[in-house]
């Protein structure tokens, strides 16, 4: 992802959730702070797909459209924030091909975690993820992902 691409990832994050926006200042802090976490999936020029992630301190995935003003030097668990794909091409294997270089870059932690939203954990399951549970602070933060948020961790094995 390069700070020309967030035009086009803000494109099909509105498509694909547009329940849960995000401004343009959140993707870019994290493409500023973290680019090796930031990826996008493109046909020529159009953006089809992107992935957002970074390193956090576990248990503590940052809100919904808040930017978090820098990688905490003592970041000890790695956090997929958003995967989103087009359903134009979902079906080609991208979102597990995203996933595979995300958990390459993860490799340097223990844990990875995201927050599952639209009832996709079973989705994450297949690549190890799988319900945690949380404490009353991070259970309020969830619930601003939406009603069927799910906090997953995935172990290195």
């Amino acid at each position: 992802m390069t700070h020309a691409d967030i035009v086009g990832v803000l494109r099909v994050a509105s498509e694909i959730h547009p329940d849960l926006p995000e401004s343009a200042g959140v993707f870019s802090e994290r493409l500023s702070l973290f680019p090796d976490g930031c990826l996008v999936l493109a046909q020529g020029d159009d953006i089809c797909g992107y992935a957002v992630s970074h390193p956090i301190r576990a248990g503590l995935p940052p809100a919904l459209d808040h930017q978090i003003g820098e990688i905490p030097p003592d970041a000890d668990q790695y956090y997929i924030h958003d995967l989103a794909i087009l359903p134009r091409v979902r079906t080609r294997g991208l979102g597990a091909h995203c996933i595979e270089k995300l958990l390459l870059v993860a490799d340097g932690y223990q844990t990875t975690c995201l927050i599952s939203v639209y009832n996709s954990a079973s989705f994450w399951r297949r690549f190890g993820f799988v319900p945690e549970p949380t404490d009353t602070a991070l259970s309020a933060k969830i619930r601003g992902y939406g009603q069927d948020a799910v906090y997953l961790v995935r172990r290195k094995s």
